[in-house]
C-alpha cells in the first residue's frame, strides 16, 4: 500500500478507537457516574493502550494534524463558554475565595512550580523551567467533578473552586505567552518581546473585546425582533468563538486569548442589552457550544494518554516523578494556603481547597502546543514528559479521591456548621455563580 493509502487507513482507526472509547463510556456513564472512575481515568487510560506505547493506533507524528486541531477546539471553546458564564458579582459576592485563589494563589503557584523545577529538572533553562510552572498552574474541574458538585461541601468552596478553575486557565496565557516567546527558537519568539506585547497580549485582547461585543450585541437585537430561532442562537456563540480565535491566530497574536476576552465579552452584551422578550441566561445560549466543548475535552484526554502520557512512562525518572508529586502537594498547597491567610477559613477547608486544584486540559493542550511546534528546542521532550506524569498522577489522584474526601469534609462541615454557627464557610455566594463546565460526560443526569 502506498504511503497515502497508509496514511488514510491509519486515520481510519483512529476515529474507530476514538469513537469506540466514546460509545462505551457512553453506555455505562450513568453506572460509572456514582464510582471513583471517573471518565477522565477512562479516556486517559484508553489513550495509552491505543496509543504507540501498546497498539501504536493513534500516533503523534502520523496524526499532527487532526490532533493539534482537536486541541486547539476544545480549549477555545473552554475558554469562551467559561469567560462566558463569569459575571463581576462571581468576584464580589463570596468572592473573597476565588479573588484570593486567583489573585494571589495563582502568581504564587507559577513562581513556586519554576522554583521547584530548577533544582530537579536540570537541563532545562530558566525560561524552559518557567514555562513549566505556567503549564502546571491552572486547574481543571471537571478531574474532580464531586469535589464542586457534592451539595455537601458547603457552597462559598464550591463557588470559589469553581470560578478559579474557570479564570485561571485564561490568566494564565499571557504568562505562557511570555515565557515561550523568552525561549530561542519558537515561533513567538521570532516575533521579539515588542511583537509579543503588541500582537499577542494587546492586539487580541482588543479583537476579542471587538468581536465577543459584536457577537453578542448582535444576537440580542436579532432576538428583539424575534428574527433568529433558539437553535441557530446556539450555532452562532460557536461562530464567534471561532472567529474570535482565527483573528488572534491570523494576525499573529494568541487564538486562545482572542477568545478567552471575546467570552467576557460576549456574556456581558447578552446581560446588558434587553431584549424585551423572556429572557435567556447566557449559560443556556452556550450550552450546546459548552456540550461540543466537553466531549472535544474529554476526547483530548484520550489523545494525551495516547501521544503524550504513554510514551512518557517509558522514560520516567525519580525527578520527573517527584516533581510531578511536588506539583501536586507543595506547588498547590502552599499557595492556596498563603493566600487564604486571615479569611477565617478554617484548617479542613484550607487544606480541602489546596488538594483539590486538579491539572486536565489547559495543561495538555499548551504541553502539546509547546511539543509540536518548538520540538527541535532542546528541553522540550522533558517539558512534555514532566507535565505529561502530572497531569496524570492528576488525573488518577484527583478522580480517585473526589468522592471519599468530598463525603468526608462534608461530613466535618456539618459537624463544625453545628457546634459554632456562623462559620466563614457559610458565605453567601451569587445566586448564579459562573461555573466550570463539567463537560456532558461528567455533568449530573437532569
Amino acid at each position: 500500500m502506498d504511503p497515502e493509502g497508509r496514511s488514510m487507513s491509519g486515520a481510519a482507526w483512529t476515529g474507530v478507537a476514538v469513537a469506540g472509547v466514546t460509545a462505551a463510556y457512553a453506555v455505562f456513564s450513568r453506572r460509572l457516574s456514582s464510582t471513583p472512575l471517573s471518565s477522565a481515568i477512562v479516556f486517559v487510560g484508553s489513550g495509552i493502550l491505543i496509543g504507540p506505547a501498546v497498539l501504536d493506533i493513534i500516533d503523534q507524528e502520523r496524526d499532527a494534524a487532526p490532533i493539534i486541531t482537536l486541541l486547539e477546539a476544545a480549549l477555545t471553546l473552554v475558554l469562551f463558554t467559561d469567560a462566558m458564564a463569569v459575571q463581576r458579582r462571581d468576584l464580589v459576592a463570596g468572592g473573597f475565595l476565588p479573588g484570593r485563589l486567583l489573585g494571589i494563589g495563582l502568581p504564587l503557584s507559577i513562581g513556586a512550580g519554576w522554583l521547584l523545577a530548577w533544582p530537579l529538572l536540570p537541563g532545562l533553562t530558566v525560561w524552559e523551567l518557567a514555562l513549566v510552572g505556567a503549564i502546571l498552574a491552572p486547574t481543571d474541574a471537571a478531574l474532580g467533578k464531586t469535589a464542586i458538585s457534592d451539595p455537601r461541601v458547603p457552597a462559598v468552596v464550591r463557588h470559589g473552586l469553581n470560578v478559579e478553575s474557570g479564570l485561571n486557565d485564561g490568566m494564565v496565557l499571557p504568562f505562557f505567552v511570555v515565557f515561550l516567546a523568552a525561549i530561542p527558537g519558537t515561533r513567538y519568539a521570532e516575533q521579539g518581546t515588542g511583537g509579543v506585547f503588541w500582537r499577542a497580549l494587546l492586539l487580541s485582547t482588543a479583537l476579542g473585546l471587538v468581536v465577543g461585543g459584536l457577537g453578542g450585541g448582535l444576537l440580542q437585537w436579532s432576538r428583539a425582533r424575534g428574527w433568529v430561532t433558539r437553535e441557530w442562537r446556539q450555532v452562532h456563540v460557536l461562530a464567534v468563538a471561532v472567529a474570535a480565535y482565527e483573528l488572534g491566530v491570523v494576525t499573529h497574536g494568541s487564538g486562545f486569548i482572542a477568545a478567552w476576552v471575546a467570552g467576557f465579552a460576549f456574556g456581558f452584551a447578552l446581560r446588558r442589552h434587553r431584549t424585551g422578550r423572556a429572557e435567556e441566561s447566557p449559560d443556556r445560549t452556550a450550552e450546546f457550544a459548552e456540550d461540543l466543548g466537553g466531549l472535544l475535552a474529554s476526547i483530548s484526554l484520550l489523545v494525551f494518554g495516547a501521544v503524550l502520557l504513554g510514551p512518557a512512562l517509558g522514560h520516567l525518572s525519580w525527578r520527573i516523578v517527584l516533581y510531578a508529586l511536588l506539583s501536586l502537594t507543595v506547588v498547590r498547597v502552599v499557595p492556596v494556603a498563603l493566600s487564604l491567610v486571615g479569611s477565617g477559613l478554617r484548617t479542613p477547608t484550607v487544606a480541602y481547597i489546596g488538594w483539590f486544584g486538579p491539572r486536565g486540559l489547559a495543561s495538555v493542550v499548551l504541553a502539546l502546543l509547546v511539543v509540536e511546534e518548538s520540538a527541535h528546542v532542546p528541553g522540550v521532550e522533558l517539558l512534555g514528559r514532566v507535565v505529561a506524569v502530572t497531569v496524570g498522577l492528576s488525573v488518577l489522584l484527583h478522580g480517585l479521591s473526589a468522592v471519599t474526601f468530598a463525603e468526608r469534609y462534608g461530613h466535618w462541615y456539618a459537624r463544625a456548621a453545628a457546634a459554632t454557627p456562623g462559620l466563614r464557610e457559610e458565605a453567601p455566594v451569587p445566586e448564579s455563580p459562573g461555573r466550570r463546565r463539567l463537560g456532558p460526560l461528567d455533568r449530573p443526569e437532569r
